[in-house]
């Protein structure tokens, strides 16, 4: 899961980048509003944690201009303005949730997790279905009644692919989700991760569109776990 940080305070963002990659996250950090626009534009984010009062750029008007855009990626804004009307106004302007400074850091965690659920219209920690499902808080796969624990990356591919259960993703979109700016990727690491997958739930779990991608669908995959 790929998480964009944007975020002027040093001691702050230092703190939560450290704490969001020990939960695993793929986190991007940058320290004003212009950087975090051009950020959103370009990569594919999970949510956005968003400070308002930036340099450049505030938060309300780079929120403001991402919705124009139609990008509808999921933010929380981090602040420790308290007042009502802003508020409102950053719900209004299309912020998914709001946390106030300071904050603990597994509220902050929950609160991804409950805007996960609702992008995704689940009323529970879970994407999927009865045969085909991705608990949220605990981190595990279930498939066709096998239940196992994922791995931070296993997971963050899972996470992207049943959020578009039926959609078509090439690798460089794949990639995109799953890994930070700075990253080396090697050229097989998609492959070895979906071969991961396989082997713990059957190769039909993640299908291959050959030429364009993987995609998941909500249906009853075969049990077949070879190679």
């Amino acid at each position: 899961m790929r998480i964009l940080l944007i975020e002027d305070d040093v001691q702050i963002g230092t703190s939560l980048m450290r704490a969001l990659k020990d939960a695993d996250y793929a986190v991007d950090w940058v320290r004003d509003g212009t950087a975090g626009s051009t950020a959103i534009a370009a990569a594919s984010y999970t949510v956005v944690l968003l400070d308002l009062g930036l340099p450049g750029m505030t938060g309300i008007e780079l929120l403001r201009q991402a919705r124009a855009a139609g990008n509808a990626v999921p933010v929380v804004i981090l602040t420790a303005r308290d007042d009502l009307e802003t508020r409102v106004q950053g719900l209004d302007v299309g912020a998914d949730d709001y946390v106030l400074k300071p904050f603990d850091v597994p509220e902050l965690l929950a609160r991804i997790r409950a805007v996960l659920r609702r992008k995704a219209g689940y009323a529970v920690s879970r994407l999927g279905n009865d045969t085909l499902n991705l608990n949220l808080d605990e981190r595990t796969l279930t498939c066709s009644g096998t239940t196992a624990a994922l791995s931070a990356r296993e997971f963050a591919l899972m996470l992207a692919l049943l959020e578009r259960p039926g959609t078509i993703f090439s690798r460089e979109q794949l990639e995109d989700k799953l890994y930070g700016w700075g990253k080396e990727i090697e050229s097989n690491a998609l492959d070895v991760l979906i071969h991961s997958v396989r082997k713990k739930f059957g190769n039909s779990v993640i299908r291959n569109v050959r030429g364009l991608g993987w995609t998941v669908m909500l249906s009853a995959p075969s049990s077949d776990k070879s190679s």
